[in-house]
């Protein structure tokens, strides 16, 4: 049975950027959802921080491209990944996590793509950055390279 997975902002980041050092492990890990008969998903907090990450000068950690780049790759993701739509439930369960698990700073981008993951049954999450998913029950964070 087909498996929906969220892919972290920073997988989709990767994935369309050839000259990252780790597209290829973010590419592969796709391919291997994909083939494997999964299903790879994206919420709209993703795009959001993919957006900011791709047209951000590369003087302050960005890729510096412009926003009709940043659109040409996003169509990518969106014919290859299933939108988690937000929706009213998304919300509500995003601000319980805030409370529930302490959660501050930049902290709340992440409790958001669980709350979208817990509302839309998502239970895996792929991700480079498995710790910062820790505090978070119900879900398992897992990096790329253990797909790959």
């Amino acid at each position: 049975m087909a498996e929906l997975w969220l892919a972290d902002s920073n997988i989709l980041i990767r994935w369309v950027q050839p000259g990252d050092p780790d597209f290829r492990v973010a590419q592969a890990a796709v391919l291997k959802l994909e083939t494997s008969g999964d299903i790879p998903c994206f919420a709209p907090q993703n795009l959001g921080e993919f957006w900011n990450v791709l047209t951000r000068p590369a003087a302050r950690n960005g890729y510096g491209l412009s926003p009709g780049e940043a659109n040409r790759r996003a169509n990518t993701i969106e014919s290859r990944f299933r939108l988690l739509p937000d929706n009213i439930d998304v919300y509500r369960e995003w601000r319980r996590l805030l409370v529930d698990c302490n959660v501050s700073g930049t902290q709340v981008h992440d409790a958001r793509l669980v709350a979208s993951m817990q509302v839309h049954g998502v239970s895996r999450l792929l991700t480079f950055n498995t710790r910062d998913f820790a505090r978070y029950s119900g879900i398992e964070a897992i990096h790329p390279a253990r797909l790959a």
